[in-house]
């Protein structure tokens, strides 16, 4: 994981109600985590959601979501949530996200996003406009 990679990154800490009797995060609370830091990371970009997609329109559903558990998080960390644009298809998008607490590796996410149009609901190319945000964000992407 090389951080560095990353030019987004997002903080958020661990509530109570979000872990489960063993005392850590309950591991379904990882992808609403994700969700945040993904809202953050459009925020950053000058794109509300869903508001800002809807001038391309266009929408993003998930079709994939990945979680790859390295040590758990606990009630009352402080997370660090990094995420990036993996790769940008003709009509997906694969977000990467890692979890690190206190420089310790947590968790690792990939999700895969489908571009739809916003009438028919139906997979279409990403806007020629949109991918420029990311390209210009991220400034390379594979």
């Amino acid at each position: 994981m090389d951080l560095s990679l990353f030019r987004f990154k997002h903080s958020l800490r661990v509530r109570w109600a979000e872990v489960d009797p063993q005392e850590v995060v309950f591991n379904g609370n990882y992808l609403t985590y994700f969700d945040v830091a993904f809202t953050e990371y459009f925020r950053d970009l000058g794109i509300t959601y869903p508001e800002g997609l809807t001038q391309y329109g266009c929408d993003w559903y998930v079709r994939k979501s990945t979680i790859e558990f390295h040590a758990p998080a606990r009630f009352d960390q402080l997370l660090d949530i990094y995420v990036r644009m993996a790769r940008l298809g003709n009509t997906s998008a694969t977000i990467q996200l890692e979890i690190v607490h206190e420089g310790n590796h947590l968790i690792s996410g990939e999700m895969i996003y489908v571009n739809v149009d916003l009438k028919t609901q139906q997979p279409m190319r990403l806007p020629e406009a949109l991918r420029n945000v990311f390209e210009q964000y991220e400034q390379s992407i594979n």
